[in-house]
């Protein structure tokens, strides 16, 4: 292996699976599943990102990748209204459709930036669900994720707005994704005031080389209101699967290039060792997270779901962890 001061040669372990082989392979140790908040729900502690779905993915590609999400045990579908303005929400409702597998699938969907019904008022909340919806083709979310936080928009309104969806039967529980930690408790207070359902999930940006802002600030609060935790961006766009170019691994670590390569090194010392790839690693000290539900990341290839899929069997060691521990503080 060769490494410079900033890179780290990435392997594909040969006893990886492809996709193809693992729709053979009957798993004899399967993925315990972690609760979301939602009733009678438990999920594969893995999600998957629609961000690519119309954008970098048509939807034969699309499909492919969701088809092996499905294949591996995977339920929980991460989307918005805003990506690739709204058509992974259509390429999703599409896919779920044709394959009858609606019912099978956990679908969160976030709404506060789409181009046509921005903000988080009530009259945009609702609009934007209605919509979402007939994209989906569904007649509910599992799970509404505010994708701003909007303090110019009194709590309260949009409270009321989300509990009429689920009063309604539209939206079965909500959560937030950008909001910090003071207006957790602003919506705590505020939906025990208002007698109106609680939050039940938290999807902030979390992984290796984001620690600081979520651990320092947030993850107290959220385990306080036992928010189910689902962090997003959790491969750190690619970085920590080393599939990102060195130039954009260098913008990303914003002058602390010898930090971040500390992180790659690590996870590719016990990528090695465990004789997985770069990205079941990092998403697997996650999971070893405290309330670490599932993990939400992006995947372009069938091969990449399995990767993913991959992290929830994967049992980092204490030393192991350790390294990741040491080897990310300057991030934490």
């Amino acid at each position: 292996m060769t490494e410079t001061a900033h890179t780290v040669s990435v392997r594909t372990p040969l006893s990886v699976p492809t996709t193809a082989q693992t729709a053979t392979i009957v798993d004899p140790v399967p993925a315990e599943r972690r609760p979301l908040g939602l009733e009678g729900r438990r999920v594969l502690p893995v999600g998957l990102s629609g961000r690519p779905f119309g954008w970098t993915l048509d939807a034969a590609g699309s499909d492919a990748v969701l088809d092996a999400f499905l294949a591996a045990g995977g339920d929980l579908i991460d989307t918005a209204d805003a990506y690739a303005g709204g058509r992974s929400e259509i390429i999703l409702g599409n896919w779920m459709r044709s394959r009858r597998a609606r019912d099978r699938m956990v679908v969160a969907t976030k709404v506060g930036t789409g181009a046509d019904h921005p903000g988080v008022g009530a009259r945009a909340i609702t609009a934007a669900v209605h919509d979402s919806l007939r994209r989906l083709r569904t007649d509910r979310l599992d799970l509404l994720v505010l994708h701003v936080d909007d303090p110019e928009t009194d709590f309260e309104e949009t409270l009321l707005a989300v509990d009429e969806l689920i009063r309604a039967g539209s939206v079965l529980g909500f959560g937030v994704a950008a909001h910090p930690g003071m207006r957790l408790i602003e919506a705590r207070i505020a939906c025990a005031q208002l007698g109106v359902a609680p939050m039940l999930a938290v999807q902030p940006v979390y992984n290796l080389l984001h620690r600081r802002d979520w651990e320092q600030g947030i993850a107290p609060i959220a385990a306080a209101q036992r928010l189910a935790v689902m962090p997003r961006y959790s491969l750190a766009g690619g970085v920590l699967a080393g599939s990102a170019p060195a130039a954009r691994r260098r913008l990303l670590g914003r002058g602390s290039a010898r930090a971040e390569h500390e992180v790659l090194s690590a996870v590719d010392q016990i990528a090695t060792e465990a004789d997985a790839t770069m990205a079941a690693v990092a998403m697997a000290w996650l999971l070893s997270r405290p309330d670490v539900v599932a993990p939400v990341a992006s995947a372009s290839t069938t091969d990449e779901v399995i990767d993913l899929v991959s992290a929830t069997r994967l049992r980092l060691t204490r030393r192991q962890l350790g390294m990741l521990d040491r080897a990310s503080q300057p991030f934490a």
